[in-house]
């Protein structure tokens, strides 16, 4: 029997399920490494600027598979698609937690990073063509909540397993709950899917791998090797050439890898840019907060896990209350009052000294995650709501590769910014306390000088999310549009395919 994937009053649910969990358990597996690279680094032996490839390395294959998503959707089953996702997620997985050495930890990474670049561009996809657009807010809402549920419990967890076992716990933990996962798809999705008549561009991929992986690279070197390193002005020029090439290679093409004419839509337009600058301000806490938490005032890491807790799991809460109220009231108003709550918190980040309690850490970080929940979701399914179904595809991976993109400049951005200005305020403090050079006075001045550093990011962070909070008194309650392509029964044939399949 077929079973297929239709706009009905009952959606795939059990389907949905499976693609949630799916993506969930690799979405957990990346919060938990976080806390594991320092005790990777001691016991593999590595530097910080090695181990850092860990996480550079999983957002490059990311970066470089999730534009190629669009075609695969048009092209395979979802079956297909996620029995392949998931089984190389599961081997990455198997392969990570028996590494003893990190060329095979970084490989394993990689292999991982190619699951899950498919898995979360499929699931956005399979709920936007299930779900009528006056119940999407919910769905997305939901699907929210069980994707913020893993950072919630991804930090204390991981501090948790790693004072007690081997980091290589972290995959073993994992490993069991993939092979389930893929088990239970292997027997129960049996959705099929008509042979698809388009063929992959190579040469597209190429450019498209390198523009992106020139971009990702290039920004998250930055923070490490500055500016002036030919090694990040090299591969950014690379990157911006390749991209530039590759976009104007799929405008001239009737059915691109990656259809860039979804920007004609002017809600979609609006909601990527806001999605990209509130990724931006949103890296400002996910990488400050714990610099200053556990290298400032030297917090546990279990402690600094457990200060974040509140906000995940308030972002978690209010996803589906968000999505409801999204479907309600549309994505403006709560775009607007999501990132007034989000500019101000920001603005007091900006104001750390070293007597902040961790009452008030714990607060402030909870109240920020209220208002970003508050953006993020209403605003990308409000402009994925305008593109036309044969869109979806290319519209979900243009998001994630945004996402991915502007994590990464976002990154680079505020950590050139804490290094420029506290060795800025490290030279003034100096001066200040001209001969008095003990060791502990060295001390509290690196101290001093790194607390006004993050503050000084803090405030560049605050202008960032200010500039979101203009854009989003733009943003208009999104129709779907019309689509205007007509005598092309291979068009047609293609959007019958990815509504039914």
């Amino acid at each position: 029997m077929d079973h297929t994937i239709k706009k009905t009053d009952r959606p795939p649910y059990g389907l949905l399920a499976v693609l949630m969990i799916g993506a969930f358990i690799a979405f957990l597996n990346n919060t938990l490494l976080n806390i594991a690279l320092p005790s990777i680094m001691t016991d593999l032996d590595v530097d910080a600027t090695t181990v850092q490839w860990l996480t550079t390395g999983f957002m490059l294959v990311n970066g470089i598979l999730i534009p190629t998503t669009a075609f695969l959707i048009q092209k395979y089953s979802v079956r297909r698609l996620f029995l392949v996702a998931m089984g190389l997620f599961a081997t990455g997985t198997i392969i990570a937690g028996i590494a003893h050495a990190f060329p095979v930890l970084l490989t394993a990474r990689m292999v991982q990073a190619s699951g899950s670049a498919i898995m979360m561009p499929l699931l956005m996809n399979v709920m936007l063509v299930s779900f009528p657009i006056e119940k999407r807010g919910a769905a997305m809402g939901v699907f929210g909540l069980i994707l913020m549920f893993a950072p919630a419990i991804g930090p204390t967890l991981s501090g948790w397993i790693i004072e007690h076992y081997d980091w290589r716990m972290l995959f073993h933990f994992v490993t069991p709950i993939a092979i389930v996962v893929l088990l239970i798809g292997f027997f129960l999705l049996k959705d099929k899917k008509d042979k698809v008549d388009i063929r992959l561009d190579l040469f597209s991929l190429l450019l498209s791998s390198v523009g992106f992986g020139g971009l990702l690279y290039g920004f998250s070197s930055a923070g490490s090797k500055g500016w002036d390193s030919p090694q990040v002005y090299g591969t950014l020029i690379v990157g911006i050439s390749s991209l530039v090439w590759f976009i104007l290679r799929q405008l001239k093409q009737e059915r691109p890898m990656l259809n860039f004419r979804i920007f004609k839509y002017p809600m979609f337009s609006l909601s990527s840019s806001i999605t990209m600058v509130v990724n931006m301000a949103l890296f400002s806490g996910m990488l400050l907060i714990p610099i200053y938490v556990q290298t400032i005032r030297g917090i546990s890491p279990v402690d600094a896990g457990l200060m974040m807790l509140p906000g995940a799991l308030l972002m978690a809460v209010m996803s589906p209350i968000t999505g409801r109220l999204f479907d309600k009231f549309g994505g403006r108003i709560l775009a607007i009052v999501g990132l007034i709550i989000t500019t101000v918190t920001t603005y007091y980040f900006s104001q750390l000294t070293m007597d902040t309690t961790y009452t008030n850490l714990v607060i402030l970080n909870s109240v920020r995650s209220l208002g970003m929940s508050m953006v993020l979701m209403p605003v990308s399914t409000n402009g994925l709501n305008q593109l036309p179904a044969r869109y979806y595809p290319h519209g979900t991976a243009m998001n994630n590769t945004l996402n991915q993109v502007s994590g990464a400049i976002g990154t680079a951005l505020l950590v050139t910014v804490m290094s420029t200005r506290t060795e800025t305020h490290a030279t003034e403090l100096m001066k200040n306390a001209a001969g008095q050079s003990l060791p502990e006075m060295q001390q509290q001045i690196a101290m001093r000088a790194m607390l006004e550093g993050i503050n000084d990011a803090f405030f560049v962070a605050t202008f960032i999310a200010g500039v979101a909070l203009i854009l989003a008194f733009f943003i208009k309650r999104a129709k779907p549009a019309e689509d205007t392509i007509s005598g092309k029964q291979a068009e047609s044939k293609n959007l019958a395919n990815l509504v039914e399949n």
